[in-house]
């Protein structure tokens, strides 16, 4: 059953590695909370205690307005081809933007996407692994392309566009920082 870490083991870096999908979540001190799915080869495990993922632009911009308020973030993954195991990682995240110097360290190490807007990193300072007898089968069949081709539609100037217009606050009225000092 469930078991507790103070770091990420190279056995649990090789399970995180094999997953096609994660799921992020975070919370301000007060509205929403927010649970959101990623993929496309978007998380890097960098030691055992620090990860970052790649965010891609998508409707909301939750995850940096929360960070700007309260900095916790867990992400949770699901075995849904092999053994039953979820694993979480608990920690604090920070945003990393485009004009911030971190980005140039970060960003070579996943592909290039047009759409990205922010990578988050985040210090791990819980592990826990737990049953997933309960969570289904699935089969992967490949990534979806609608976002890649969603933002190649745009363009660069369309996806600042869209920064502005549908990025820049969250549902909860929060600020997101997208394009500060831009």
């Amino acid at each position: 059953m469930g078991k507790q870490y103070t770091s990420i083991s190279n056995t649990l870096k090789d399970f995180i590695e094999k997953q096609k999908i994660f799921f992020v979540a975070t919370a301000a001190s007060d509205g929403r909370v927010n649970v959101s799915p990623k993929g496309m080869d978007t998380l890097r495990v960098i030691d055992d205690t620090k990860v970052v993922w790649l965010n891609l632009t998508g409707s909301g911009n939750e995850t940096a307005a929360h960070l700007l308020d309260t900095n916790r973030m867990t992400i949770m993954f699901c075995d849904f081809d092999d053994r039953p195991v979820i694993l979480r990682l608990y920690g604090t995240a920070n945003t990393i933007h485009p004009r911030d110097l971190a980005w140039q360290h970060y960003a070579p190490m996943f592909d290039t996407f047009i759409s990205a807007r922010q990578i988050f990193e985040m210090k791990v300072d819980l592990v826990q692994t737990s049953c997933g007898f309960g969570v289904p089968l699935f089969d992967y069949q490949g990534d979806r392309d609608t976002l890649i081709n969603w933002s190649i539609n745009k363009g660069e100037d369309g996806i600042k566009d869209y920064w502005m217009n549908k990025n820049q606050k969250s549902i909860d009225g929060k600020e997101t920082g997208i394009l500060a000092n831009s």
